[in-house]
């Protein structure tokens, strides 16, 4: 059996979706009931009560950990406890490229800490760092449904954003064994500005969308709604000044899944709804 925390999110619920696909038996885990494919099990449990996840470790040979809101109030050490306690073989952490290029931010502190507790713990493991998610987009889903607008810090760089659904398609081969040990940084296919973003969400619901650049103190004020000011100062140092790791294309997604990640194009033609 297969547990996958943050089972309802943008990357845990196509990967719930592909697990159960394929025939393995799932146990999806979130704070609220979700509608879940047939067969799935769910869980209410909260990574930050270690405890309330034993009733969905129990049997399981692999855990894919998502660790929300950048980590904070997680204990590692109890997580982990709890699977190995439970006979848990494998885990799989989602962590974030963030983690390498930017190794001082207080911001990736707790992934850090995650990580190192994860390579200590004698399971096997398997680290995965996505860079930004191409679905951060959705940010923008009530402004462009309500005045065709995107506001957006940052206008003229551009990142590989990732598609979720490349990150959960990597975490269910690498959930399945042979990974052990390996740490995979997952992107895009090419860098992307915001207002290419914009216009490819205008191209995907066929209407025309502006793009208006925001000010730092503009964009931090609307993340900090509901972020941290920690990860608030690091997503827009990501965002505004990225390293040149950050900027420039894995090719880890091709390896895993044996074809090239998912332009931003394609992210938003199969979520052009979202906009409309």
């Amino acid at each position: 059996m297969i547990v996958v925390t943050g089972a309802t999110g943008n990357v845990g619920a196509p990967l719930v979706a592909e697990l159960a696909a394929a025939g393995e038996r799932v146990t999806a885990v979130s704070r609220r009931p979700a509608t879940l494919p047939p067969g799935v099990r769910h869980v209410p449990a909260d990574l930050t009560d270690a405890e309330s996840l034993q009733p969905a470790l129990d049997g399981a040979e692999a855990l894919f950990v998502l660790v929300a809101g950048g980590g904070a109030g997680i204990d590692p050490d109890a997580v982990l406890g709890a699977a190995k306690a439970a006979g848990v073989r494998r885990v799989v952490l989602q962590s974030s490229q963030g983690v390498r290029t930017r190794p001082g931010a207080a911001s990736h502190a707790p992934l850090r800490e995650f990580e190192e507790a994860l390579r200590g713990c004698g399971l096997e493991w398997t680290i995965l760092r996505p860079g930004g998610f191409a679905s951060n987009a959705y940010a923008w889903a009530s402004s462009v449904r309500e005045r065709r607008l995107v506001a957006a810090p940052f206008a003229d760089v551009a990142l590989p954003v990732v598609d979720p659904a490349d990150l959960a398609a990597c975490a269910a081969i690498t959930l399945r064994g042979g990974h052990q040990s390996q740490v995979y940084e997952l992107t895009g296919p090419a860098p992307i500005s915001p207002p290419e973003q914009a216009a490819a969400i205008g191209r995907a619901i066929g209407a025309e969308v502006t793009f208006v650049e925001l000010t730092r103190t503009e964009a931090a004020a609307a993340l900090g709604a509901f972020m941290p000011p920690e990860v608030v100062a690091g997503t827009l140092d990501i965002m505004g000044s990225p390293t040149p790791g950050e900027r420039t294309p894995s090719d880890d997604v091709a390896r895993l899944l044996a074809r090239p990640p998912r332009p931003f194009t394609a992210w938003a033609a199969v979520h052009a709804d979202a906009f409309r």
